[in-house]
């Protein structure tokens, strides 16, 4: 798939003859509707250069909707293929050959991500793929969680950073009747304020200077899916009454452009901070907080559900080295702190007494650097 035409017409040239079954799409939006309605696709070229959606958010959407597909995405200057899964297929390492005879492939990108599969807690509440823990507030999230997801209701997901808020928003999309539209993340506190608006609404040719040709924006490729707005208290306040027309009337206004494009999007936002507090400061929109706030689910930081800190360490130290244990003195050194950066500090701390510990197959007290 390329946005390119000269592109695509070389590689149909190219695969054609081998009387292989083509099917060209000329963005991220109209390959992943292509992929949908054709079950039986085993191979998608993907060009690193896409007029809707950036590659590597595009590739995170079909490993994440269509795990046996395998993914080559070709670097049009140099002709290497990044394969996109660490065990390439015989067919797709074949097709790589015929297509670029004589070049090294690059390293392989993450593995392909199996589809999301969900686990019981030790009293029985279904748990969340990637979350850990049973404490009492975890098993209420865990509850609020499938509560929600079945409806288009907005959710808010708080609490402190590291806490695993984009968990939760991954899983609402995943047990949703949404799970095989797409999902789209937007970090609100990643994109510069001048660019975030043509981010997520895209424009028309000529709204800008260097605005080309047109773009759709990240709510309308989230159609029919799920628009996870990260950090949304970080959103400019200027930008907050656009948002609120799109989560009111579903509709949404490219820059440079009168005509409003109807979408359907199911909306989850996110955010560590209080958002009350930007309220009473006028840094953040009242009727927008009350309309993100339909359904809010917090998780708590680490200090409060301190049973999890045990399951927790042995999830990651399995992770960084499977068949390593962590000792019990090693458990009550991890006790001993608050955790103010939450799940993911914790994750960190054994990632690194994993390389502390060499080739010992337990993790010592020693090795627990704080």
């Amino acid at each position: 798939m390329s946005g390119n035409t000269s592109f695509r017409e070389e590689l149909r040239g190219r695969l054609a003859p081998l009387r292989w079954n083509l099917t060209e799409a000329k963005s991220g939006a109209e390959a992943l509707d292509l992929l949908h309605a054709d079950k039986e696709t085993g191979v998608l070229l993907l060009d690193p250069v896409l007029p809707d959606l950036l590659p590597a958010e595009f590739c995170g959407l079909v490993r994440q909707q269509f795990p046996g597909i395998e993914v080559l995405t070709m670097n049009t200057t140099t002709g290497h293929l990044l394969v996109g899964s660490t065990s390439p297929t015989p067919f797709a390492s074949r097709l790589a050959e015929l297509l670029y005879q004589g070049t090294t492939s690059s390293l392989p990108v993450k593995p392909v991500v199996k589809p999301t599969t969900y686990v019981r807690s030790s009293t029985g509440t279904p748990g969340l793929r990637g979350m850990v823990g049973s404490s009492a507030p975890m098993q209420h999230a865990y509850a609020l969680t499938h509560m929600v997801a079945a409806r288009d209701t907005t959710v808010l997901v708080t609490g402190e950073s590291g806490t695993g808020k984009d968990l939760i928003a991954q899983a609402v999309h995943m047990i949703s009747p949404r799970q095989k539209a797409p999902f789209i993340v937007v970090n609100c506190a990643a994109i510069p304020e001048a660019l975030l608006e043509a981010e997520l609404f895209g424009y028309a040719k000529g709204a800008f200077t260097g605005a080309m040709q047109s773009r759709i924006g990240r709510i309308h490729a989230a159609h029919g899916g799920t628009l996870f707005l990260d950090e949304i208290g970080d959103m400019p306040l200027s930008l907050q009454s656009k948002i609120l027309r799109f989560v009111e009337q579903g509709e949404v206004q490219r820059l440079g452009s009168n005509d409003n494009l109807r979408v359907d999007v199911r909306v989850v936002a996110a955010t560590n901070a209080e958002l009350p507090n930007l309220v009473k400061q006028k840094l953040f929109r009242e009727d927008l907080y009350y309309r993100l706030a339909v359904f809010p689910i917090r998780l708590a930081p680490l200090r409060e559900r301190e049973n999890d800190v045990t399951a927790l360490a042995h999830f990651f130290a399995t992770k960084f080295c499977p068949g390593v244990t962590v000792t019990p003195e090693a458990i009550e050194a991890l006790y001993k702190h608050d955790w103010p950066g939450n799940v993911r500090e914790l994750r960190n701390v054994i990632e690194r007494a994993s390389i502390m510990a060499g080739t010992a197959r337990e993790i010592a007290a020693k090795d627990i650097l704080l």
